[in-house]
């Protein structure tokens, strides 16, 4: 297979060395600075894009991808919220092809689905509350992360007690936390902590009067994250329309 690379940071790098161990050549690779060779046969050659930036400019990326005719997968998060209806759109109607998630790791899938069931459980026990935090290096653009954000939406799918998440509070670098402590029965908050050079844990917490019911992820490097979209990739390679993980693995 193909590959063109769309951002060249550490996950890039880290997606680069795992594709070509499993035999696909990097056909193409787009950084800040050469934006042309979007329009480059090199380009224009591969069969997907693996697309890993930043929330302001992952959605250009895609169109310009898009506009190349090649599929793209991405793992950027903080922009699909305000984009999601138009990607569908274009993958139904128009032909293109986006796999996206927030979190491609193979254990965060598991999770998720661990997630899900547990939530589902839980609607039956009204006396646990539950909360989410989640602990990212100091790095990252946007909060609460993508995978939170997802993970909290599988709880809202399940439990009829919550309506909605919203953001807790955010502990930065420097230790100063700022954001609410304080939340209404219907909502789920998601807490946000940004420390050293901390790949991701994500910890969902049910807490009653008696005990807690605590599951956690906790990525030892990025090696789960570019496997996965490395899988990703093999995947879109062979289908079409808007993907994401759950189309990946089946649960």
């Amino acid at each position: 297979m193909k590959i063109a690379l769309i951002g060249y940071g550490k996950m890039g790098k880290a997606i680069e060395q795992i594709a070509v161990a499993r035999g696909h050549e990097i056909v193409s690779i787009i950084d800040i600075n050469n934006h042309d060779d979007f329009s480059s046969e090199a380009f224009r050659s591969a069969d997907v894009a693996i697309e890993f930036t930043t929330p302001s400019t992952a959605y250009d990326n895609c169109m310009e991808a898009f506009r190349q005719g090649v599929k793209v997968v991405s793992g950027s998060t903080g922009w699909m919220n305000a984009h999601e209806d138009e990607m569908r759109r274009l993958c139904a109607d128009e032909g293109k092809t986006l796999f996206w998630s927030s979190n491609f790791s193979l254990g965060v899938a598991i999770f998720s689905a661990v997630n899900k069931y547990l939530a589902k459980i839980m609607n039956n026990f009204p006396g646990y509350d539950v909360s989410m935090t989640e602990t990212h290096h100091i790095h990252k653009l946007d909060a609460p992360s993508g995978t939170a954000i997802t993970l909290a939406e599988g709880i809202l799918e399940c439990l009829d007690r919550k309506e909605k998440w919203v953001m807790g509070t955010l502990e930065s670098p420097d230790g100063t936390v700022s954001g609410k402590k304080e939340f209404a029965p219907e909502e789920l908050p998601i807490n946000a902590v940004r420390r050293g050079e901390v790949p991701g844990i994500h910890t969902i917490r049910y807490e009653s009067d008696a005990d807690s019911i605590i599951i956690t992820h906790d990525a030892k490097n990025r090696k789960g994250f570019a496997l996965g979209a490395v899988l990703a990739a093999e995947y879109t390679a062979l289908h079409t329309g808007f993907l994401g993980m759950n189309d990946l693995f089946r649960f």
